[in-house]
C-alpha cells in the first residue's frame, strides 16, 4: 500500500473509531435517544471525514515531500475510511435497542482499533500489546470523559 494511501487509512479509521464512539457515548447519556444518537452518527460520517480529510491534505501538504497526486490519495483514503468506518456504528443502532447498541458499538471500536494496532505493531517489529494497550487506554478515556460529559449535560440543559 503506498505510503499516501497507509495515512488517510490509519488516520481514518482511528479518528473514524473514537469520534463516533464519543459522540455515541455521549449523545446516548445525554438525551437516551435513538433518534437523536443515529443522526449523530450519520452527521459525523459526512462532516468529520470531509474535516478530516481536509486536514490530512493540508498536513500532508505542508511537509513538502509528497507529489500532488499523493496529497490527494491520502485526502480521498482519509475520507473514504473515516466515512465507511463511521456508518459501520449505524448497525448497531439499528439493530438493538440503545443501550445494548451503544455496548455493541464499544466492542466493535475495540475489536477495530485492536486488530488495526496488532498489524501495525507486527509491520513495525514492536510488542503489539503495548501499542494495543496504550490506545485503547486513550479510546476508553475518550468514552469515559464523552460519557460524563453527556450525563452533565443530559442533566443541566436536557
Amino acid at each position: 500500500m503506498k505510503d499516501s494511501i497507509k495515512k488517510g487509512f490509519s488516520y481514518g479509521l482511528t479518528s473514524g473509531v473514537i469520534t463516533t464512539l464519543g459522540l455515541m457515548v455521549g449523545l446516548n447519556s445525554s438525551t437516551h435517544s435513538k433518534f437523536v444518537v443515529l443522526g449523530g452518527v450519520l452527521t459525523i460520517a459526512v462532516a468529520d471525514a470531509l474535516s478530516d480529510a481536509m486536514g490530512i491534505h493540508v498536513s500532508v501538504e505542508t511537509e513538502n515531500k509528497y507529489s500532488h497526486k499523493e496529497v490527494w490519495e491520502a485526502t480521498i483514503s482519509t475520507f473514504l475510511t473515516k466515512f465507511i468506518f463511521a456508518l459501520t456504528f449505524l448497525v448497531p443502532i439499528l439493530l438493538f435497542d440503545l443501550s445494548t447498541a451503544v455496548l455493541v458499538s464499544v466492542g466493535w471500536g475495540i475489536l477495530l482499533l485492536s486488530i488495526f494496532n496488532y498489524n501495525l505493531a507486527k509491520k513495525q517489529k514492536i510488542d503489539p500489546w503495548k501499542i494495543i494497550l496504550e490506545h485503547l487506554v486513550l479510546t476508553l478515556v475518550v468514552i469515559i470523559i464523552t460519557y460524563y460529559l453527556g450525563a452533565w449535560i443530559g442533566a443541566t440543559f436536557v
